[in-house]
């Protein structure tokens, strides 16, 4: 017997994904006897699939988000029966999901969509809960946790503390020598040190590398680079295997969010009131005063500038690290 599907978009990254993860496993309760599909990039399959909270992915890229363009709307052999904007305000998202002409949809107000107004400064963990509560759907958004032995590879003790330099904008680039005295600090505490990134960050995890090797004396815990070098189901489990991460406002801090990983996350420009970690093992950095709030821009923001690697000290201490 063919089920009807619930169709919830949230076609973005990885953070945007597991931001969104409390409300798709309120979906998986409302709608047990339904099929539950989320359109999003085919690449965050091995984490959605540990979230264990959707029967499975329509892939919608990244790059095509990017452009303000989701595509066509895909042909399911289900029948959609119910439609949930979890990517946006619209109106794009809104008319990609208009295009399978669903029973019902779910999703902020706009012309042919009845739902709440939306709310700029919001958590987003929060927002897209309160979307489903305006629909009669109890969501928790403090229900973020992945198992990791849900993995498809089992979490890895690749090193003691992670290090992650990259992120996907330049206002969120914390100058590579900070991320350096962090790197010896950490080893100085007895930590080895596993330098990560994507493949586009290499040079910024060897510039880390760089520095460190000189300055650092001889013999003393591990400092190892990984930037590039992992798929997104290795750096997960390293950082659901790892005792500490380090990290700018990244996805990297949300699986440690979603891994219960202690962290110590720099924020900036964009304000942890609506990005930041649970209550945990989390530590935030941010200089608000200062924050230019322009994610866009091509220059780190000042308030992350204004982080000092002494303050993630301070942090890490808070933490017995």
């Amino acid at each position: 017997m063919e089920r009807d599907v619930v169709l919830a978009l949230r076609a973005l990254g990885l953070g945007d994904v597991l931001a969104a993860i409390p409300a798709l496993r309120g979906l998986r309760r409302a709608f047990p006897d339904s099929r539950l599909v989320l359109a999003c990039p085919e690449a965050l399959r091995p984490i959605v699939t540990a979230a264990n909270c959707v029967d499975d992915i329509a892939d919608v890229r990244s790059d095509q988000v990017g452009a303000g363009d989701l595509g066509p709307s895909r042909d399911f052999d289900d029948r959609i029966h119910t439609v949930v904007n979890l990517h946006g305000r619209g109106p794009s998202s809104h008319r990609w999901l208009e295009g399978f002409s669903a029973e019902r949809r779910l999703g902020h107000a706009a012309a042919g969509w009845s739902g709440p107004e939306w709310c700029e400064e919001m958590h987003e963990r929060q927002r897209w809960v309160r979307l489903l509560e305006h629909n009669g759907i109890t969501a928790d958004a403090n229900d973020l946790h992945i198992d990791p032995t849900r993995l498809p590879v089992p979490p890895a003790r690749s090193a003691d503390a992670v290090v992650h330099v990259g992120a996907a904008l330049p206002s969120r680039h914390w100058p590579c020598a900070r991320f350096a005295e962090v790197a010896l600090d950490l080893m100085e505490r007895g930590h080895d040190v596993l330098l990560t990134g994507n493949e586009a960050e290499i040079g910024r995890a060897l510039a880390v590398a760089e520095a460190v090797e000189a300055a650092r004396g001889p013999g003393g815990p591990s400092l190892r680079v990984a930037a590039g070098q992992q798929s997104l189901a290795q750096f997960a489990a390293t950082i659901a295997g790892a005792r500490v991460l380090v990290s700018a406002d990244t996805g990297a801090a949300h699986l440690a969010s979603a891994f219960a990983t202690a962290s110590v996350v720099i924020f900036g420009p964009v304000s942890p009131r609506v990005w930041g970690p649970p209550a945990g093992p989390h530590r935030v950095l941010f200089e608000e005063s200062l924050s230019s709030g322009d994610p866009f821009s091509g220059a780190p923001d000042p308030a992350l500038l204004a982080v000092t690697a002494g303050d993630v000290a301070g942090a890490l201490d808070s933490l017995g690290i």
